[in-house]
């Protein structure tokens, strides 16, 4: 495989926000739910006391810039109300005050501003990642990118190709999609690139408003471990064909496995209010089964390196604490403890979806790494698919 990364960059979302926060407005929207009393209980145990996001925690919350009755819907409701013998007067005070009802935001109200803030902040990224590799935006031959829940068109790679700018013939491979495994499909997607050509410089950069999924509106139990999860992040990284002074990683293997009849169990619906996480809660034993399969095609990979095999680091993006603990818990007899440490690290402040992995890795790099360390990164995405990289630290 032979491809090689530079050090990642990673910008955290600017407004910092605290759980506490989260669940006071929950309390204050959702008085009567049910799941009301459990909340402090349910927070505590995702492990995540505050989160990064592109915007404050105000706008997400906030109602529609309209009316809760919708101008088309006027009409009709004074014609009903007219027909049923309510006066002129009594008729108009009732229109006023339905129209004095908050609204939910709409598509447009919650995703313009994100998908805004999602092109500051990937060029950001990418400058960085651009900077620590010691190269400009005019080396780059190829850009990978990601975003999953600010949809546009044209998306981010283009708008990416215009900000730095970059040169008018480099490839251009969105992969809007990808979601939670951007990174570690991404750096698979890079090391075949620069395998076809070592001389090829690829720039990946994933960028994510994951807060544009909080919905104050919804009532579910589901809908508050929405709330409570979701990290804004952008994370760049630079890949390489040949090893560069920069270079801090090599990769040297991949794998991708997908679960055919999961693409249910988590999803993004697109609703009037714009876009909503929907979680199942056979999620997590189905990410399972691909960490189980993951284990296999190591063994696989290393059935020659003798029993005494494992690797020296394990940069994983499960989505949850309740994966962590089975991949613990099934990881192969003699495998030191430990090895997801920066995985957990990156997770008390938040899910970051497709950022993760390169969050992470970003978190090893800076805590410093042996040569010769083994090291496999690893994510799972609603579908339900998962992508491994294995490599060696130089």
């Amino acid at each position: 495989m032979g491809a090689y990364l530079c050090p990642p960059a990673v910008v955290h979302g600017e407004h910092v926000v605290e759980t506490g926060q989260i669940l006071a407005e929950v309390r204050s929207r959702h008085p009567q739910a049910p799941w009301l009393p459990r909340i402090d209980g349910i927070a505590a145990s995702t492990g995540i006391a505050s989160r990064g996001w592109m915007l404050p925690l105000e706008t997400a919350a906030a109602p529609s810039s309209g009316s809760g009755l919708r101008t088309p819907a006027a009409g009709p409701a004074r014609e009903a109300l007219a027909r049923s013998g309510f006066t002129g007067q009594e008729v108009d005070r009732v229109i006023a005050e339905l129209e004095a009802i908050p609204a939910p935001q709409t598509i447009q109200e919650r995703t313009a501003p994100a998908w805004a803030a999602v092109q500051t902040y990937g060029e950001r990224a990418a400058r960085r990642a651009l900077g620590a590799a010691g190269l400009d935006a005019a080396d780059v031959d190829c850009l990978v990118t990601s975003h999953s829940t600010t949809p546009a068109l044209p998306g981010l790679d283009l708008a990416l190709l215009n900000r730095l700018p970059l040169r008018s013939d480099v490839l251009l491979l969105p992969a809007t999609q990808w979601a939670c495994i951007a990174g570690t499909r991404s750096l698979a997607l890079a090391a075949d690139l620069v395998a076809v050509d070592p001389d090829r410089v690829v720039l990946v950069v994933i960028s994510e408003a994951l807060s544009t999924t909080y919905q104050p509106a919804d009532d579910t139990l589901e809908s508050l471990i929405v709330r409570l999860l979701f990290a804004d992040t952008a994370v760049a990284v630079v890949v390489t064909g040949r090893p560069r002074t920069e270079s801090v990683l090599r990769l040297d293997a991949a794998w991708h496995h997908t679960l055919p009849g999961t693409a249910d169990l988590h999803r993004l619906e697109t609703r009037a209010d714009g876009t909503h996480f929907v979680m199942d809660r056979r999620g997590p034993r189905a990410v399972q089964e691909t960490v189980a399969a993951m284990w296999k095609w190591l063994r696989a990979r290393h059935q020659d390196d003798g029993q005494a095999w494992h690797p020296d680091l394990l940069l994983a993006h499960p989505g949850g604490t309740r994966v962590l603990e089975y991949m613990e818990q099934t990881m192969p007899d003699g495998w030191p403890t430990g090895l997801l440490a920066y995985s957990r690290d990156s997770y008390t402040t938040g899910n970051r979806g497709g950022a993760a992995v390169l969050d992470i890795l970003r978190r090893a790099h800076d805590a410093g790494q042996k040569t010769g360390s083994r090291t496999v990164l690893y994510a799972a995405a609603p579908g339900l698919t998962a992508t491994a990289v294995e490599g060696e630290w130089l």
